[in-house]
């Protein structure tokens, strides 16, 4: 896979980074460039975060699961310093190094990458799927937990029943979905990141979903994943 890398993460001003956010929103194409008879391999992207002695620091965790089987074929990361302050609306520029660093490592390449975090449903349409999408050249799907209001605009809760979803639909345009993935659970909120349409994005999603989680299987491990690394590399600085 090859990953093409331009200098974002210098952050100097909001104006900066959002110049570079709507300069890339015009390359945004919701088309799917994959058709699902040829997906073969799906990776979760995660990052998570803590702090030592005044110093933020990140771990990323990528895992390929097959799309027939949903085994793990590949599971790869990175750690390090994070730079970037964390700023609503350029989550983005804080994650894609480590994203990318990661990304670097995989032998494995994945059809598709589903994010724990906004794609389309973003201020600008740029959430961290969408803007790692140019990065990886890969369609990219965002999966939210907790959902970012834009507008002032609330969405329509979907029914008790797994599987049913509402659009959420902004100044009469879809910015992406709310899906209920499992009966008796809190929905969550799915948007495409780039070069897939919302229904795929949606099918896809929901055949990774099991009974262990809410959260399709591969941002479940992924998940799961930072989660051990940031307990490990905290333990081996002694902190």
């Amino acid at each position: 896979m090859d990953i093409q890398y331009i200098h974002t993460f210098t952050m100097q001003t909001k104006e900066e980074c959002r110049t570079l956010q709507q300069k890339l929103k015009a390359q945004i194409d919701l088309t799917s460039r994959v058709k699902m008879a040829h997906i073969h391999n799906c990776a979760g992207v995660d990052v998570a975060y803590w702090e030592e002695n005044g110093v933020s620091y990140g771990a990323c965790s990528i895992v390929v699961v097959d799309y027939q089987t949903k085994n793990v074929v590949e599971k790869v990361h990175s750690v390090g310093e994070v730079t970037v302050p964390y700023l609503p609306g350029f989550l983005a520029f804080r994650e894609l190094p480590l994203i990318l660093e990661a990304a670097k490592k995989l032998q494995v390449e994945p059809d598709v990458f589903l994010f724990d975090g906004n794609g389309y449903l973003h201020y600008e349409h740029m959430g961290v799927a969408t803007h790692a999408s140019f990065f990886l050249n890969k369609p990219t799907v965002g999966i939210g937990k907790s959902y970012l209001k834009i507008k002032g605009y609330d969405y329509v809760m979907p029914e008790d029943a797994a599987g049913a979803y509402e659009d959420i639909v902004i100044d009469g345009e879809v910015y992406g979905r709310v899906v209920r993935t499992a009966k008796g659970v809190k929905p969550i909120f799915l948007s495409c990141g780039n070069y897939i349409d919302l229904d795929m994005s949606y099918q896809l999603m929901m055949h990774f979903i099991s009974k262990e989680s809410k959260l399709p299987i591969p941002v479940r491990l992924a998940d799961l994943h930072t989660h051990e690394l940031r307990k490990r590399y905290r333990q081996s600085t002694g902190k």
